[in-house]
């Protein structure tokens, strides 16, 4: 007896996943967009009697990990969301009308393992290099005697450690601390949200691997059962 079909959970799943990827790709750009507008900028910062400017953003920052999580987003998104609407489309006519699955949902199975990995990737890098830049602090005699130029005291930042650290010190503008504040939350949200990411991506990946399974496993009984009939 033939397994029943997973193709609904697969849509479920998928569309899950697609929300969740665009959830994460429009968090990821909040914080692009903040980096090359104000936060890019000069904040300035009260020292004593006496004020000074603080470039907005530091001489090593890392923003690798938001590429990475960018491109994973992306993936789930464009690859696997649009994609696999198309590959689940083809597969259910090719199904109504020969019995037999599309090359292309085949294609698109090996994708979601692909964009898993890819999300995995994103979601260890993304941890580890906050974890490794985190409670780092500001030295404020060293910010104001380098200041204007970017702040550097050898050390690699994040953007989100960074602009925390940034609101350790004594900011002049309130309007700034604000909106520092609410970007730095922004980036903690998309950093967490990699977990989603990952795990939606993980349950479609088990579900179409399955799906993929029962088609080869049933084609088996039906090769098999046709050899009976011949002999």
């Amino acid at each position: 007896m033939d397994s029943p079909s997973l193709l609904k959970y697969i849509y479920i799943a998928l569309g899950l996943l697609a929300v969740d990827a665009a959830i994460s790709l429009a968090l990821v750009s909040s914080m692009v967009a903040f980096l090359n507008g104000r936060g890019g900028g000069f904040f300035d910062v009260a020292t004593g009697t006496s004020t000074f400017q603080l470039r907005g953003e530091p001489a090593n920052l890392f923003v690798n990990q938001g590429h990475t999580t960018n491109g994973a987003g992306g993936t789930a998104l464009i690859i696997i969301g649009f994609g696999g609407v198309l590959a689940l489309f083809l597969e259910n006519r090719s199904r109504q009308r020969s019995g037999k699955s599309s090359p292309v949902f085949f294609v698109w199975a090996l994708f979601t393992v692909l964009s898993w990995l890819l999300a995995l990737t994103a979601l260890i890098y993304t941890f580890v290099v906050t974890a490794q830049t985190a409670n780092q602090a500001i030295d404020i005699g060293l910010a104001q005697r380098t200041s204007p130029t970017k702040y550097d005291d050898g050390r690699n930042w994040t953007p989100e450690n960074w602009y925390l650290a940034v609101l350790d010190l004594p900011l002049v503008n309130g309007d700034d601390r604000d909106v520092i504040a609410r970007n730095v939350r922004l980036m903690r949200g998309w950093r967490f949200n990699i977990i989603p990411l990952f795990v939606l991506g993980f349950v479609l990946m088990d579900l179409v691997v399955l799906e993929v399974l029962q088609l080869r496993k049933s084609r088996g009984y039906g090769r098999a059962a046709t050899s009976d009939v011949k002999v």
